[in-house]
This record gives structure tokens, sequence and C-alpha cells, in this order.
């Protein structure tokens, strides 16, 4: 009867060390191929990008899911972090590490800062800055610098990868026109902007093409990590009065143009 049980305990053992090990040949941690990082905010700024995805499996990591699999014919890692500066730094960090990322595409829709862009142009972040960074007095907020050790580069800003930003302005120009493709600088911060008076602010402080609660947060972890990035923005409103009801009726739209976007660029890579 004892050899019995015996028997059956490290059979059950066995059992249960087979399991953990198909568990863990599935999560990133095991995965040595190097991997394409695309991460968005919300559901409908990937959900063009799942489809066109041959997934393998999914991983879920906290309460967010990892698509593993192949885009383009590219390893890819698709997710999506949820909306804000700190959903989306923890959605990265957790991605990079349990991923073999080589660099991150962040894609998805912005509030239009610069007087020449209009809804559906395409803003490419050269650099990103956190527009609600400082000190809150009576006097209200008072923007500093971000924290050296945090990544910042020539002074406030997080500067993205020159050759992807370069990469993803030529996939723009050829989704939405060169007439409606722009570079430039992408402001960040946990508010949804609806104020002429502050894009005002945003344009005279940062001189910013683009306003969005996500890519400085990201920028921040990816230098932190030393992997190369690129945020992509279509623009679903003017960060105005009407923002709201332009974000309402164009966001889906936009958000697609952003996948296109992505699409282009995993096509033209080696």
């Amino acid at each position: 009867m004892r050899t019995k049980k015996v028997v059956l305990a490290l059979a059950a053992i066995a059992l249960v060390i087979a399991v953990l090990f198909v568990c863990a040949k599935k999560t990133g941690q095991q995965d040595n191929t190097k991997r394409i990082g695309i991460i968005s905010a919300m559901g409908n700024e990937v959900e063009m990008l799942l489809s066109e995805a041959e997934i393998d499996h999914v991983d879920k990591i906290g309460d967010l899911e990892y698509h593993v699999g192949t885009l383009r014919g590219h390893p890819v890692v698709i997710s999506k972090s949820g909306i804000g500066k700190v959903r989306a730094s923890s959605g990265v960090t957790a991605m990079l590490n349990n991923y073999n990322i080589e660099s991150v595409m962040f894609t998805g829709i912005a509030g239009g800062v610069a007087d020449e862009t209009e809804v559906l142009d395409v803003v490419i972040a050269t650099k990103l800055v956190e527009h609600d960074y400082g000190r809150m007095t009576n006097e209200g907020l008072t923007w500093t610098s971000g924290d050296p050790g945090a990544g910042v580069q020539d002074g406030e800003y997080y500067i993205a990868d020159p050759k992807l930003v370069d990469m993803a302005y030529e996939a723009a120009s050829e989704v939405v026109g060169k007439e409606h493709a722009y570079k430039g600088v992408v402001a960040t911060g946990d508010q949804f902007i609806a104020s002429e008076t502050y894009v005002k602010r945003l344009q005279d402080m940062y001189n910013a093409y683009a306003c969005e609660m996500e890519g400085a947060s990201l920028a921040v972890v990816c230098i932190k990590y030393d992997v190369p990035f690129i945020v992509i923005r279509t623009l679903s409103d003017k960060a105005d009065g009407k923002a709201h009801e332009s974000y309402a009726n164009m966001g889906t739209i936009a958000a697609e143009n952003s996948n296109k976007i992505i699409l282009n660029m995993l096509e033209d890579m080696e």
C-alpha cells in the first residue's frame, strides 16, 4: 500500500512539473526570439493589427494580454496597455521584461496642436515631453524638465529613434499623403485636452504638434532599457472645445490610419 502511495505521489509530482514546463514554454521569458513590440492605449488602436497578425498564443501578465505571433513576416508582441502615463509605462515595462524586444512601436490617436495640422493628419514624434510634470503652487503649475536619470535628453525632451522616425514618416506619407504627414514634438500628460487656451500653452512652451496621454512615459522606459522606439499618432481632433465630438466621430478612422502606417513600416523592413 505504501509503495502504491509513493508511486501515485511521484506521478502527481511529474504531472505538475510537466504542466509547469508547458506553461513556462509559452511565456516570453522562455522565448529568445527577437520581436518588435507594438503597443497602444485602446483596443481600437491595435484592432486592425491583431486581425492581420498570425497569433501563436496570448500571454496574460497581470491583467494585460500580450499577443505573440508574426505580422507581415516579423515576429511581434502586440498589447493594449490602457489610457494614461502609468498604464503605458507599466505595460511596456512588462513587455520588455518578458520578451526579447528589439524595438517598440506605439500606435494610436492624438489631439492636434500645431496650427497647420488638421484632423486625420499624422504626427511622427521626433521628441516627447511631459507637459504636466512640475510643481503645483497657488499660482498654478510650474513646469520643470524631467529627471535626467529618467532618460531626459536634449534638455527636457525624450528623443525617438531617428531611423524609426524616418521610416514612420515615409510610411505615413504613403498612407495619408506627404502634405498630411508631420514630424515634430508630441506633448504627453494625464489629461484629455479640449482647450484652445491650453493648446496655445503647448505651442508656446514646446512647439508641440500633438498632445496625448502615453508617449513620453513609454519613451522613459524604452530609454532606460536602451530599446529604440517610435510614437505614431493620427489626429482624431484639434484638442479644442470640439475635441470630444471630433474624437467620437473620427477616433476609429484615425486609429486605423496609424495601424496602416505600422503595416507599411513592417513591409518595408528587411
